[in-house]
C-alpha cells in the first residue's frame, strides 16, 4: 500500500477549490428569487415617479398642518425622459421651493387648496427648469393634515 503525504497547504487549498462552486455568483441564487415580478406604478414606459412633497402650513405663528402633493411625469420623449432622469435633483428643489412659498401665502387649515393653481405651477417649473416643453405633470394626489 502506498500511502501519499502532502502538505497541509495542499489540503486547504484543495478543499478551496472544491468549494469554489458553492460560492457561484449572483445568477446561481435561488430560482424562485429571480422570477419575483418588479413593482411598478404604471406600465406606461413614459412615466417617472417622483416622491411626494410635503410642506408646513403656518397658522398663528405654529405649523398648523402639512400639506401634501403627490405627481408624475409623463415624458413621452426618451432622450427628454433621459434629461429628466439626470434633472430630477434640480427639479425636486424647485418644486418644493416653490410649493414651500405657495403653502405659506395661499394654503390655510380651513379650506382645500386650488389644485389646478398647484398644477399650474409645476409645470410652469418643469418647462423653466428642462428649458422645453415636452414633459407633462400629472398631479396624483393633494391632501391636507390638520394638527389640532
Amino acid at each position: 500500500m502506498v500511502s501519499l503525504r502532502l502538505p497541509r497547504s495542499s489540503l486547504v487549498l484543495a478543499a478551496l477549490l472544491l468549494a469554489a462552486p458553492a460560492w457561484g455568483d449572483d445568477a446561481a441564487k435561488d430560482p424562485a428569487d429571480a422570477k419575483k415580478p418588479e413593482h411598478k406604478i404604471t406600465q406606461s414606459e413614459s412615466y417617472l415617479s417622483v416622491e411626494p412633497f410635503y410642506t408646513t402650513i403656518v397658522t398663528d405663528n405654529h405649523a398648523g398642518g402639512m400639506l401634501m402633493v403627490g405627481i408624475g411625469l409623463d415624458v413621452p420623449n426618451v432622450a427628454l425622459r433621459d434629461e429628466v432622469t439626470r434633472s430630477m435633483p434640480v427639479l425636486r428643489d424647485a418644486y418644493l421651493r416653490n410649493l414651500m412659498a405657495f403653502t405659506a401665502s395661499a394654503v390655510r387649515t380651513d379650506a382645500q387648496p386650488d389644485v389646478a393653481t398647484i398644477a399650474d405651477r409645476l409645470q410652469a417649473i418643469t418647462d423653466r427648469a428642462l428649458k422645453k416643453k415636452g414633459a407633462r405633470v400629472l398631479l396624483a394626489q393633494v391632501a391636507l393634515r390638520v394638527t389640532r
